[in-house]
């Protein structure tokens, strides 16, 4: 259409990306996709349903998927995996009552079709926090290692204050360039 003869005529457009934002109720998803969009945090009420919020991040448009993490709302996770670029999952770290639980969900994402070969950031969020644990022990308690039909990257990171969020989006800026190759 209209938009694609502008974009030819105004030089290469910006990459699209679908990016899908998963983890427990109360991991920090809704607060990680502001800090992402540059939004203020400080009041995050609980998803009910989806967020989505476009991302503009190393020359990327990131169409950033925020959908509620409660048990009842989990079923409806697969119907949003079509056509994602790439998975972010992430976890509380000081919650460490639920790794077994988040590591199930995350275990049976990653054996969705749809998101075969997608790859997958963790954020091990909330290492603000003392009884956070440290991103490494999370991905040996997720066997993170043992994934080899996709790249995966743990970035420990505070939502709430940004530390290590730019990190994660490096690694996410990386593996699209690397796609490009």
């Amino acid at each position: 259409g209209l938009l694609s003869v502008i974009q030819k005529l105004k030089g290469s457009p910006e990459q699209e990306l679908r990016i899908v934002l998963l983890g427990l109720d109360n991991a920090g998803k809704t607060t990680l996709l502001k800090r992402l969009a540059s939004e203020e945090v400080s009041t995050i009420t609980p998803t009910q349903g989806f967020n989505i919020k476009s991302v503009h991040s190393h020359g990327l448009k990131l169409n950033v998927w925020d959908i509620g993490g409660q048990r009842s709302i989990r079923t409806y996770w697969k119907k949003y995996l079509g056509s994602t670029d790439l998975l972010i999952y992430v976890i509380d770290s000081a919650d460490q009552k639920r790794f077994e639980e988040t590591g199930q969900e995350l275990a049976e994402l990653t054996e969705d079709e749809s998101l075969t070969g997608v790859p997958l950031l963790v954020f091990a969020n909330k290492q603000d926090l003392v009884t956070a644990a440290p991103a490494a022990e999370i991905a040996e308690g997720l066997s993170l290692h043992t994934y080899r039909d996709r790249e995966w990257q743990i970035q420990a990171c505070s939502a709430l204050s940004g530390e290590g969020v730019q990190d994660g989006m490096n690694w996410i800026s990386s593996q699209i360039m690397n796609r490009k190759k």
